[in-house]
């Protein structure tokens, strides 16, 4: 198990970034509200220690730095209720689509909405609960899967529909996977906090309305089955992130569908996690 609980990489007070462990006041459980982490040196992935050195957090950044990073897999359709307010058939296997490394972003950047992606109607927005693995992973077992995370975190999986959709050929990366649209954060929370991935609310909001508001517990594949099906015949490795899927309320379910638009506040939330 990991040394820290809430692990954060963040731009500190001094110029310098840091990987740390976040220290929250009494009662509060939202790492985007964390002004201060004890520092993490070494291997993340391996031997690493939570110091006593205290850093003021001057901005929270992607939780891993992008070299960190392998490869960044997506499911779609893992909620029932979303499949039905989308009319598709709810999946008897995961769909599995890549979003590119360059689609990574933290908690506070903007979300870059490029000239491809003004063509057409379909800008969207998808909480999602985010797998990051931390520990080799080959043709595990349900009841192994747990034991090769590092930890949760939270994300949106921008979506541009008509891409996705009407344009894509049947695939999604490309309708998914432009520049900045996986931002997710603002930590990475471990086991040590989250016992059980599958019991924990997870919403959105645009522009303070509450669009999506779920529970992990309505996931079609869960976390240990996820991991235990994306590791037969493909080694998952340190960094890996998997974004789950999102639960119903995204603007292509809604009656009339209310696209995002330039200026838009969108934020996700995850309990035990964040919001921003």
């Amino acid at each position: 198990m990991p040394a820290f609980s809430r692990l954060v990489r963040f731009l500190a007070r001094d110029g310098r970034t840091y990987y740390g462990d976040a220290i929250l006041p009494k009662g509060v459980t939202d790492v985007a509200k964390t002004k201060r982490a004890r520092i993490v040196t070494g291997d993340i992935f391996g031997k690493h220690q939570v110091t006593d050195q205290v850093a003021d957090i001057r901005l929270l950044l992607p939780p891993l730095d992008p070299t960190h990073v392998r490869t960044v897999r997506c499911l779609g359709l893992n909620y029932a209720d979303h499949a039905k307010e989308t009319n598709l058939p709810q999946p008897q296997y995961p769909v599995l689509f890549y979003k590119p490394a360059t689609s990574l972003s933290g908690p506070s950047d903007p979300i870059p909405v490029p000239d491809v992606a003004q063509e057409g109607t379909g800008l969207d927005y998808e909480c999602e609960l985010v797998i990051v693995v931390g520990k080799r992973a080959a043709n595990i077992s349900e009841s192994e899967a747990l034991h090769h995370v590092l930890g949760y975190s939270v994300g949106n999986d921008v979506s541009h529909r008509d891409w996705q959709i009407k344009r894509g050929g049947g695939q999604w990366s490309h309708g998914k996977g432009f520049d900045g649209w996986a931002p997710y954060g603002p930590a990475i929370v471990t086991s040590s906090v989250i016992e059980d991935p599958h019991q924990l609310r997870i919403w959105s909001k645009v522009n303070g309305e509450i669009r999506q508001n779920g529970t992990t517990a309505d996931l079609i594949f869960g976390v240990k089955k996820t991991i235990s099906l994306l590791s037969r015949g493909v080694t998952l490795l340190p960094g890996d992130i998997i974004f789950t899927g999102t639960p119903a309320g995204v603007a292509m379910g809604r009656n009339p569908q209310v696209w995002l638009k330039d200026g838009d506040v969108v934020e996700v939330g995850l309990e035990h996690v964040g919001t921003w």
